[in-house]
């Protein structure tokens, strides 16, 4: 095997489209209205938080690389999962956890840089995703609640760098959006595999029946767009910030008929149309199994959450 391929299959392995998930470090940032702030150090906070992007990128693939190691055999039996380097057995498995640890010393030189908090984030994610691995992945209901809390520790190793307070609505949205996209793959898998598969590569799919998958299906998807539309409706407008004299003064033209301090809540309907978007790819298309791939694949929902992203940016910074 020649070191291109082997460097070709372990970054295969360490699944790079997955990072999208750790932009959830930068939500503190954007919502906190600090996104172009400079602190006294120098170092803008844009920068300090991207640096932790980048450590939680390798953290997240070491996790992959290893889980890979220990699901080798029955990712075997899955009809995408078989094609992995590991499960296939084209990446040897030794070189993989080598390669795996050399990885996560990395992740903690680079974490020196900050603070011991942040280290206890990584930490803590570290030893959360070995205990999935080992245990809660097997365990119904827990195991979507450990990739909410996964998330979760996203939030806050984004948070925690730069000293900034999280709102609590916005935390509630991420926990409900997470367990919302969790079920949603669950859903999937049970309708790719049928009924004679199920417990071959996930045993807990056995104990998910389609009725409970829907109940769980709906209960978190209106919980993320209700969540999300209190922490819009507390969100106010700082008119007294330099960065938004220009908006004031288009505001105050506006009628009192349409004046508002909650104008995030202008953001709101795009998170229901990208809750209800994605219940029909789950349910119409089967096709939530991998939420990164939906979000990166889909025109429609990539769209969606862009112009989302925009309008945030715009009643947040202009």
């Amino acid at each position: 095997m020649t070191p291109f391929r082997l460097a070709y299959l372990l970054l295969k392995s360490a699944r790079p489209r997955q990072w999208i998930k750790n932009l959830a470090l930068y939500a503190a940032l954007i919502f906190s209205g600090f996104f172009f702030y400079v602190p006294g150090s120098g170092i803008p906070y844009f920068w300090t938080v991207t640096q932790a992007f980048g450590i939680f990128c390798l953290l997240t693939s070491t996790i992959y690389i290893f889980n890979d190691v220990v699901d080798a055999a029955a990712d075997g039996e899955h009809p995408f999962k078989r094609k992995r380097p590991i499960a296939s057995g084209e990446l040897p498995i030794p070189i993989a956890v080598f390669a795996a640890f050399v990885i996560l010393a990395l992740v903690f030189f680079f974490s020196l840089e900050f603070s011991s908090f942040f280290r206890i984030v990584i930490l803590a994610y570290l030893l959360l995703q070995i205990f999935y691995a080992k245990v809660l992945k097997h365990q119904p209901i827990l195991d979507v609640i450990s990739i909410a809390t996964g998330f979760l520790l996203r939030i806050y190793a984004g948070a925690v760098v730069v000293n900034l307070h999280m709102n609590v609505w916005f935390l509630l949205t991420v926990v409900s959006a997470s367990l919302f996209l969790a079920v949603g793959k669950r859903q999937s898998e049970r309708t790719l595999l049928g009924e004679a598969k199920l417990g071959n590569t996930r045993l807990t799919l056995r104990k998910y029946s389609q009725r409970l998958l829907d109940q769980y299906t709906g209960m978190f998807a209106n919980a993320t767009w209700l969540t999300y539309a209190i922490f819009a409706f507390q969100n106010n407008i700082v008119f007294d910030q330099p960065a938004n004299e220009r908006f004031v003064k288009l505001y105050t033209l506006l009628p009192r008929t349409l004046q508002s301090e909650k104008l995030l809540m202008l953001t709101l309907p795009f998170v229901i149309f990208g809750v209800m978007r994605y219940l029909a790819l789950v349910y119409e298309e089967n096709r939530g199994e991998s939420p990164e791939l939906v979000l990166l694949k889909d025109k429609t929902l990539l769209t969606d959450v862009f112009v989302w992203g925009i309008t945030v940016f715009a009643v947040i910074y202009l």
